[in-house]
């Protein structure tokens, strides 16, 4: 053969070959820009400060080469966030956080157009949040059976804050008015500050809350904690029972946390933010929030997410519907 053609045909080959083993590499995302992370309640919210941890581990840990900006997009529960979110389809440089009400608020509000594994991009779940019903430490109540009990006897004259309607401590009173009997009110507040500051000053009797947003509160004396919805007790809170010890059995109601994209966010981008918080996940900053915060460490990859989202909300339905609410999909 020539050695010129064996030489071109050598080189073709090699090239072919290094295109195909290279072809990852040349697909890589790597973000060029700072990335918005958007979360549904106002500042001092739990979801506000997930995205602010977030968005501080991931530079304290050095995951990402630039910064992370929350975005806060209250109203609607988690419709404003999640039709911005939406508005920003096949963008890269757009993330948002997640709870429940995300699925929810699709369920109940016909407006609430934004599917959150469907119309979105599932990124990762990532945290598993028990709660706790808590009053003032002077409150009369010495547990959730008393509360509920008084409830019984002056219906509608006890409130509890809470974030949106279709959050998940509604939710939980729904089914427990419904199992019970009793009727007390539900005050919404935008942010996490307001119902802790309205609970605080006695506007309203109960919160359900996330450990770590009231432990401070507990320890200095100003918070009786009267239940938790966990499976088993925190080590924290090991004198208190758990809703099903205190005589109430509630479905599994989860509080998650997760990441979500836009719709059709390019596959290298998604693979790249699916990496980066599964590195979150195991780094030792995220293990000491997810300890400080008494929360579960429940990282799903987006897949895995996608799949997890589908059957909880279909849990949700049934649970909102023996509830008596109305459910529109």
């Amino acid at each position: 053969m020539h050695p010129t053609r064996r030489t071109f045909g050598a080189a073709v080959i090699g090239l072919a070959a290094t295109l195909a083993a290279g072809t990852p590499a040349l697909a890589q995302f790597v973000p060029s820009k700072p990335i918005e992370i958007v979360a549904h309640g106002g500042p001092g919210s739990g979801n506000d400060l997930f995205a602010r941890t977030i968005a501080q581990l991931m530079d304290k840990e050095k995951l990402i080469p630039v910064r992370m900006q929350v975005s806060n997009k209250p109203g609607g529960g988690s419709t404003t966030a999640s039709a911005y979110l939406a508005s920003k389809d096949g963008d890269a440089h757009t993330l948002g956080v997640f709870t429940n009400i995300w699925l929810t608020d699709p369920l109940v509000q016909m407006a609430a157009k934004v599917n959150l594994y469907d119309t979105l991009t599932p990124v990762a779940r990532v945290v598993i949040e028990p709660g706790l019903f808590v009053v003032r430490a002077d409150a009369p109540w010495k547990t959730l059976k008393d509360f509920i009990e008084e409830a019984k006897a002056k219906p509608g004259a006890l409130k509890m804050s809470g974030g949106s309607i279709t959050a998940r401590e509604n939710l939980v009173r729904q089914i427990l008015m419904k199992q019970t009997g009793a009727n007390w009110s539900f005050i919404s507040f935008p942010s996490g500050s307001e119902r802790m500051a309205a609970l605080l000053g006695g506007h309203v009797n109960l919160m359900m809350i996330d450990p770590g947003e009231g432990i401070e509160q507990v320890r200095a004396g100003k918070l009786k904690v009267l239940a938790q919805l966990t499976d088993a007790r925190l080590e924290a809170f090991k004198d208190i029972p758990t809703v099903k010890e205190a005589g109430y059995d509630l479905p599994k109601i989860p509080q998650i946390r997760g990441v979500v994209g836009p719709p059709n966010m390019p596959a290298p981008a998604l693979a790249y933010y699916e990496g980066v918080f599964q590195k979150l996940s195991k780094s030792e900053g995220w293990k000491k929030y997810i300890a400080d915060n008494y929360f579960e460490d429940g990282y799903l990859t987006a897949e895995a997410s996608k799949k997890f989202l589908r059957e909880y909300e279909a849990d949700i339905r049934v649970q909102l519907q023996a509830t008596g609410a109305k459910v529109v999909r």
